[in-house]
């Protein structure tokens, strides 16, 4: 009989949003008269910009004509993008890189999952804890770690833990690694990473010969001056850093797809037999090999999105979500609830009242305010005890669902 990647059977329960919408049909079901208000998995509720639309509606009628029609395009995404992109994303930054270093995609949850394929299984994996289940079930998935114990950890991951105690902040890892992921602004915690502290994980990184995986994907939410929108405004993080980004939270793309992943030409990894190659050579490969590339449609939408008009119709989008944030983190304040983020991130990472476990409070959320949101172990063990809940929703919603939180738990 065919044998399966056993690898999978470690995973211990399904995947955490999958989670979550189980147990809110269940709620549903069963209580029809709710008005539930949604705060739990990261989605967009905002259309899209007007610009970015007339982009993807040009882009539809050039695939309608013979004269403007395109069938397969580079698997690494047109130049007309990744030039717009290098010039209004990364310029700005200070930061220059070339054509060939941008690669398009359908998503940097994609791309930081599909990374792996170019790293050997033996690489020493650390990831903060808690943070994007993604990362670390992946390299379960792969093969890179043993079984999980009571508290969820995986053998053969170096975990670094994110607490209030340490503000957040992970530490260096203890022993050697191989690859490292991060995560700025920070998804659930919603806190960000100053110069230094990137700069101090740059040098880690080059001394110890490690490569930095670096998510991105919130940069845009960024509101306080001086804190690193990319991880290549550290000099030489070229050397050591590949760095994912996502249209899904900055332009609402969550349903449209596309990312991209920055792997610069001077980063290089070892073979089995000590030479170094060129780890853009190599993700250039296997894009080639397993990817077709993003639609003409949406690559012409995602252009556009750094058009003057554009950018300043996502960027009220972004402000719209923040002042959601806002109302969020001041009315759970006002409760008497402690909690972080929400600055310059779209998610408030709230402790649960009186120390309540995290799914019990998700229950308690759900069943008595009628409101959805993220259990915090659900990101890691380090997560138990806190709650994510976003702002991506209504201010009508935001507002009700922070009042029924104000008239369960509020002083």
């Amino acid at each position: 009989m065919t044998r399966l990647n056993d690898n999978y059977l470690k995973l211990k329960a399904g995947y955490l949003f999958p989670e979550i919408a189980k147990r809110v049909k269940e709620f549903s079901k069963t209580n029809p008269e709710a008005k539930l208000i949604r705060l739990g998995i990261g989605d967009v509720t905002r259309p899209l910009a007007p610009a970015v639309i007339k982009a993807f509606h040009d882009g539809i009628d050039d695939l309608a004509k013979a004269e403007t029609f395109h069938g397969y395009g580079p698997e690494q995404g047109y130049d007309w993008l990744i030039n717009t992109i290098i010039e209004k994303a990364y310029l700005p930054l200070g930061v220059s890189l070339k054509t060939n270093e941008i690669f398009i995609s359908d998503g940097s949850k994609c791309d930081s999952a599909n990374i792996l394929d170019i790293f050997d299984t033996s690489n020493k994996v650390a990831i903060c804890d808690p943070v994007y289940p993604v990362y670390n079930d992946t390299n379960v998935m792969v093969g890179r770690s043993g079984e999980a114990d009571e508290k969820g950890y995986y053998a053969g991951i170096v975990y670094m833990p994110c607490t209030e105690e340490n503000h957040f902040t992970p530490a260096f890892p203890e022993q050697k690694v191989d690859l490292i992921y991060l995560c700025y602004p920070n998804n659930p915690t919603g806190t960000v990473a100053t110069r230094e502290q990137l700069k101090a994980w740059v040098d880690y990184a080059t001394k110890n010969k490690a490569i930095i995986l670096f998510d991105a994907a919130y940069e845009a939410f960024i509101s306080e001056p001086g804190i690193p929108h990319s991880i290549y405004e550290i000099e030489g993080a070229k050397s050591c850093a590949i760095e994912f980004r996502s249209f899904s939270k900055t332009a609402g793309f969550t349903g449209v797809r596309c990312g991209l992943t920055v792997v610069p030409e001077e980063l290089m990894a070892m073979t089995a037999g000590g030479e170094e190659l060129s780890l853009n050579k190599l993700w250039n490969r296997r894009q080639g090999t397993k990817f077709n590339g993003v639609s003409y449609p949406v690559q012409k939408a995602a252009a556009a999105v750094y058009s003057d008009e554009g950018w300043a119709q996502v960027m009220e989008t972004i402000s719209y979500y923040m002042e959601n944030a806002k109302v969020i983190k001041e009315g759970l304040a006002n409760a008497g609830i402690t909690c972080y983020g929400g600055v310059n991130a779209p998610y408030i990472w709230l402790k649960t009242p009186g120390g309540i476990g995290s799914w019990d409070f998700f229950n308690k959320l759900i069943n008595e305010c009628h409101v959805v949101g993220t259990p915090g172990s659900g990101f890691g063990p380090s997560g138990e005890g806190y709650f994510r809940l976003s702002a991506f929703g209504s201010q009508q919603n935001v507002a009700e669902a922070v009042n029924r939180i104000q008239k369960k738990w509020g002083k």
